[in-house]
């Protein structure tokens, strides 16, 4: 196994005869399976943590640390405690929006992509095993390992991300993407039944809730750590052409570096502004679905852990099924065909009585079913569109728009609350993502893209 910057292989699939060697299929699919076990690693983070367990958990914390009046006051700023959790989520999103271009591009200018992986991996998967000292009053304390690890995963998610054009061919992605989504909904689900198991029957373990709690989120940073030795012994980086030029400027400069170089690749550009809105669109309705379960639809949480699983086990077979169609019909026509299935998800929510857990499972059915394809073949999808060289630079954009930029969703779908006061016609707002985005992506040439973007045009996409 070559580590470090060893080895010469340029990325699979592109053009031979440039002097490079390209590297042999056994090799290539033993770096995939490495690949895919990063998100077996990192996605019961984003599963156990952040949909299920530390919301409450720090919000209860914030809440026994209140003044009177129901504020905290982090460096003397009056803080409303139910408000401390959603701040912090948005104080990560604009560290990551800071660090990701910089990280991106210094990827790909030493082409030591595994190092960088390495750090933010551990960064947050550290943080989040310090979870397990959250307890008392300590909200600060929950609110910096927060912040840090979801920096921490946005980061490595564009590294991992950038990996994807270099370890599979142009025919194969789809499918590789694919199988990296099941395999990171097969970790979420599973550890989140363990976690679960673990919560509900805390006493007879001699537990209280709140150590139960502390050991579930625990649990996900060590399962996050373990894991991560997996891709780091199987991935290898490519040695890079010296450019001359210093592997990291500012935050901002890089940035805007790499904002202009996607300028001279405008069909590129055009199909991450129809991924950043269609998106949103789909993160806003997995953030907000158990909200609206609750609070519209009158539902018990037992029944939204049950329907957040159900989503996890059919993400699997989602991912894996529109791999599928996409081999047959092509990546961008097998995104559009989920896209309109979400509308209509989003029509069936509006639609939905109240007190009816069995329809509301049939509905996270069908979001399962969608979810981790049309996130996997965007993902594959773009990597077609990256010039050679600029991976991680552009898939620091890419994660950008899908963790740094996702506020429109949940703006729109507040302000649609506040000026109604109903959560149906709140939900039925999101429309427009998926409408725009469809539009915006049918509008794509993705052939054309592909070419002006130097890369081998696959049969179907």
């Amino acid at each position: 196994m070559s580590t470090g910057t060893t080895g010469t292989a340029e990325p699979a699939g592109r053009p031979p005869g440039d002097g490079t060697a390209t590297a042999t299929a056994t090799a290539r699919k033993r770096e995939q399976r490495g690949w895919y076990f990063y998100d077996f690693a990192c996605s019961v983070y984003s599963t156990s943590v952040l949909t299920v367990f530390l919301g409450p958990y720090l919000t209860s914390i914030a809440k026994a640390a209140a003044d009177p009046d129901g504020f905290v006051h982090p460096l003397g700023i009056p803080v409303r405690a139910g408000s401390l959790f959603a701040y912090s989520v948005s104080a990560s999103i604009v560290v990551a929006v800071i660090l990701m271009p910089i990280v991106g591009a210094a990827a790909d200018r030493t082409g030591r992509k595994k190092p960088l992986l390495a750090a933010a991996a551990y960064t947050g998967a550290a943080a989040t095993a310090g979870m397990f000292f959250l307890d008392g009053h300590r909200y600060l304390l929950g609110a910096f390992l927060l912040i840090v690890a979801n920096a921490s995963i946005s980061v490595s998610m564009v590294l991992y991300n950038a990996y994807l054009p270099q370890i599979a061919t142009p025919e194969e992605r789809d499918a590789v993407s694919s199988r990296g989504w099941a395999f990171g909904y097969t970790s979420g689900a599973l550890v989140l039944v363990l976690n679960l198991i673990l919560y509900t029957g805390h006493e007879s373990f001699g537990l209280a809730e709140s150590d139960a709690v502390r050991i579930c989120l625990a649990s996900a940073g060590v399962w996050w750590g373990a894991f991560t030795l997996v891709p780091l012994r199987r991935l290898r980086d490519r040695r890079v052409a010296p450019d001359g030029e210093g592997a990291v400027g500012s935050g901002w400069k890089q940035l805007m570096a790499t904002l202009k170089d996607m300028r001279r690749h405008p069909l590129t550009l055009s199909f991450l502004l129809a991924y950043l809105v269609y998106n949103d669109g789909i993160q806003t309705v997995i953030s907000q679905a158990s909200l609206y379960g609750s609070e519209e639809l009158g539902l018990d949480q037992s029944t939204l852990i049950v329907a957040v699983l159900l989503v996890q086990v059919l993400a699997v077979a989602g991912a894996l099924g529109m791999g599928r169609l996409a081999r047959l019909y092509g990546a961008k026509h097998t995104i559009l065909g989920s896209l309109v299935v979400w509308t209509a998800i989003l029509v069936a929510a509006y639609l939905l009585p109240s007190d009816a857990p069995v329809f509301f499972f049939v509905l996270a059915a069908a979001i399962g079913l969608v979810l981790g394809g049309s996130q996997a073949l965007s993902r594959s999808l773009f990597s077609h569109l990256v010039p050679h060289g600029k991976e991680a630079e552009y898939f620091s954009a890419y994660e950008m728009s899908d963790r740094g930029l996702s506020w429109l969703g949940p703006l729109v779908f507040g302000l649609a609350y506040q000026l109604t006061g109903s959560y149906r016609e709140a939900i039925i707002s999101l429309i427009v993502f998926f409408a725009l985005g469809a539009v915006l992506l049918a509008r794509v040439p993705v052939r054309r893209a592909i070419e002006a973007a130097g890369n081998p045009v696959p049969e179907r996409i």
